[in-house]
């Protein structure tokens, strides 16, 4: 059933030692904002590219991709996974990220009270878990009411493929499967700050007009399978800039507005010095491969992020900016992921290369999903559609 519960309380002082305080959550229907569909559509594809131009370099350090590429580098789609163009789970996720959006806000529409989709997420990530291998019978948990599960994005073949999914991910689902209890910012289900939250919390930034709530929305998405606040937060951080970028703020300005929200949470001090450090970085000029590889590896929340904003801020367009997050030691797909998702929110689709558009894996699921979600969160009524609930289901 869907989560009509308010949000357990956050980490976020309000001033009073002790005590804490929840952001509202907007409740005003119908949803005012206007959504740019250039740049959410650029966010969502952009980040897809960012991914499966790194899936190749995953695993390689930077001497391996400077042998087996030349001098500059991984520069184009190279073959991974059986093919060119093809993403990873990082990817998978932020699609069931993007549909619980969708849902979780049906749901809202329909029933008229305010609610935080902590349920609705968990059940996209249910659904995920089964298209990892998992029976639906086993995968969801309390979710398994039926015999298979609902809606469209479940059901696109491609996506029931593992493209090196994150143990700390599957784990955490599995537990849940098996019953043990929803990850909350106050109930940390585990100890992990892997980058597994803040890859995939890009949608998060639809949510809501304030964002401050799509801030909150994402760590509580990130705390369903990463309890460390690193891990988390830099999930809500994501999730925060991406809202102010859609709406026309500067990358600068809308890190220095995250920022001053990050440092009022208890345990944000790595997330907020990773942050300083990728914006310093950048302020000395472009970074060599070897002193971005000084923001970490990016296997972990707060460095994959780093890395992703210093190129970002750097990049003379998108595919400069892709090109740069991804040459590195590291966790080279998360870290293009995430450039890509704030470089597509700045410049938009048309800002995406074409070709590598043209050769991008599922690229019209995620399109079909992307305007679908404009269409929700717009003052529209899908409702009006016959087959809006079927499509998304409100829970």
């Amino acid at each position: 059933m869907p989560d009509t519960t308010i949000a357990p309380p956050t980490n976020r002082h309000d001033g009073t030692p002790g005590a804490l305080v929840l952001p509202s959550v907007d409740g005003d229907l119908p949803y005012e904002r206007v959504i740019p569909a250039d740049r959410w559509l650029g966010c969502l594809l952009a980040g897809a590219v960012g991914d499966a131009l790194g899936a190749p370099v995953e695993f390689l350090s930077l001497a391996e991709i400077r042998t087996r590429f030349g001098a500059d580098g991984l520069t184009d789609y190279t073959p991974a996974y059986g093919g060119r163009g093809r993403i990873t789970d990082d990817t998978q996720m932020t699609l069931f990220t993007a549909e619980a959006m969708i849902r979780g806000h049906v749901g809202k529409r329909l029933m008229f009270f305010e609610q935080q989709p902590g349920s609705v997420l968990q059940h996209a990530y249910q659904r995920w878990y089964h298209t990892q291998g998992t029976p639906w019978h086993r995968a969801g948990g309390s979710y398994a009411m039926e015999a298979e599960p609902d809606g469209w994005l479940v059901r696109v073949p491609e996506l029931h493929h593992r493209r090196a999914p994150g143990a700390t991910v599957l784990t955490a689902l599995k537990g849940f499967a098996d019953g043990a209890e929803r990850g909350l910012l106050s109930r940390r289900i585990n100890n992990s700050k892997g980058c597994g939250a803040v890859m995939r919390a890009a949608p998060c930034a639809l949510w809501s007009e304030d964002p401050l709530d799509c801030f909150v929305v994402a760590a509580q998405a990130g705390a369903l399978t990463h309890g460390h606040p690193t891990g988390f937060l830099s999930a809500g951080a994501l999730a925060f800039v991406v809202h102010r970028l859609l709406d026309g703020a500067d990358l600068p300005t809308a890190l220095a507005e995250v920022r001053a929200e990050l440092v009022t949470w208890e345990e944000s001090e790595e997330t907020v010095a990773a942050l300083d450090a990728a914006v310093d970085l950048a302020e000395r000029g472009r970074p060599t491969p070897e002193q971005l590889e000084s923001l970490g590896g990016g296997w972990i929340g707060e460095e994959a992020l780093a890395i992703g904003v210093c190129a970002a801020l750097v990049a003379d367009d998108l595919a400069d900016g892709l090109r740069l997050a991804v040459n590195h030691s590291g966790d080279s797909d998360s870290t293009g992921a995430i450039c890509g998702n704030l470089l597509g929110a700045v410049h938009g689709l048309p800002a995406v290369p074409p070709g590598w558009l043209a050769e991008l894996e599922l690229r019209e699921v995620m399109e079909r999903l992307g305007r679908d979600a404009l269409v929700e969160f717009s003052p529209a009524n899908p409702l009006e559609d016959p087959t809006w609930r079927e499509r998304y289901p409100a829970w």
